[in-house]
């Protein structure tokens, strides 16, 4: 038998949020529990390391414009890799973001396809936009194209009104539903609002995005159904310069917005206390920095929910969500190393020691 170059990393392996090792091994890019009975140029890696971290809602190859080309996407990915985010649920780009798969280098990516949004009823140049009677065709085809995903639009601000409301009516949205459904994808929502959360989470929907509108008697339905919520922490953080910006157009929308924010804290910890599960995601993309994984780990926290449930929203329980592996036997060598505990202390994420991605240390 052939020595075989591998890593070795020492300290602290948090398989779990309470199972902890002691080292771990990498060979051929994959992570082993037992010493290679041979093995040349040992590298050792030391510290408190984790599973890559997910963000569960980024978005590579887009901009506040729409596509972007190749070297900003690289860029864009490259950014979430050295913030330790080795996977990323995207949840909506018009970008074709295949050739990243074939990137060593970069994070791994499950894609939800294209948004898909009322005419006229979201950000310029993002989303598929029609109407009610296309709704099943286009949620469909995109279910086809993604990884297991589907991204709707389910409320933005309608113009006559002033204010945010709902973009499909109930039935679009159960004939939708059920279709992706049938074709073996999930479906999550963008939903700022309270009005479309019942019917769209009566009619079978996996996931809500940003979950602003959640409200008391919405809480216990979430649970029941074992929806899952996306807050985006630090996307909410932008409302109050949004609804500045809106104020003299749609003050309505704009007071909106500043309730939504005022209260983000106790909506998120309110889900969180009623057993919703909640996962890490940045929105990333669109008008907002990538590499941010670390900071919404962190409000979290602040939205009260404990330090390793909120690690685990990014780390092991994400990856479980989303049917990845995190620091299994045999699994790909995706992992991130931390000075110091980041149970204790979740600010850590913001200064990784070391990335290992597909086996190879790449920062």
């Amino acid at each position: 038998m052939s020595e075989r170059a591998v890593l070795h990393v020492r300290g602290r392996v948090l398989v779990g949020p309470e199972e902890v090792h002691d080292e771990l091994w990498v060979v051929d890019g994959r992570i082993s529990y037992d010493r290679p009975s041979s093995a040349r140029d040992i590298r050792t890696v030391e510290g408190w390391a984790l599973p890559g971290l997910v963000d569960a809602h980024c978005h590579v190859g887009l901009d506040h414009h729409g596509a972007v080309p190749e070297d900003v996407a690289e860029k864009q990915a490259l950014t979430d890799r050295d913030a330790g985010t080795l996977l990323i649920r995207d949840a909506g780009s018009p970008s074709d973001t295949r050739w990243i798969d074939d990137r060593d280098d970069l994070p791994k990516i499950i894609r939800a396809g294209r948004h898909i949004a009322r005419t006229r009823r979201y950000i310029r140049n993002y989303a598929w936009e029609v109407e009610p009677e296309d709704l099943v065709a286009y949620v469909g085809q995109e279910a086809r194209r993604g990884d297991g995903w589907v991204k709707l639009v389910g409320d933005w601000i309608d113009r006559d009104l002033g204010d945010l409301s709902a973009c499909w009516p109930r039935d679009a949205v159960e004939a939708a539903i059920a279709e992706a459904h049938r074709l073996g994808a999930r479906v999550t929502a963008h939903c700022f609002a309270t009005d479309s959360l019942r019917d769209l989470v009566e009619s079978g929907i996996d996931c809500i995005e940003h979950a602003t509108g959640l409200t008391d008697d919405l809480i216990p339905l979430f649970a029941s159904r074992g929806v899952a919520i996306v807050p985006t922490l630090v996307n909410i953080a932008t409302f109050p310069d949004l609804a500045a910006g809106g104020e003299s157009r749609f003050p309505r929308w704009s007071a909106h917005m500043r309730r939504l924010h005022a209260r983000r804290y106790d909506t998120v910890r309110a889900a969180y206390d009623a057993g919703i599960p909640v996962y890490v995601g940045t929105d990333a993309g669109g008008g907002l920095a990538h590499g941010l994984v670390a900071g919404e780990v962190a409000e979290l926290v602040t939205a009260g929910i404990p330090a390793v449930d909120a690690l685990s929203a990014t780390a092991w329980r994400a990856r479980q969500w989303l049917g990845r592996p995190g620091l299994e036997e045999g699994a790909p060598a995706d992992l991130v190393v931390y000075e110091t505990d980041p149970r204790e202390d979740v600010r850590v994420l913001a200064a990784p020691r070391r990335i290992v991605l597909n086996g190879s240390v790449v920062g």
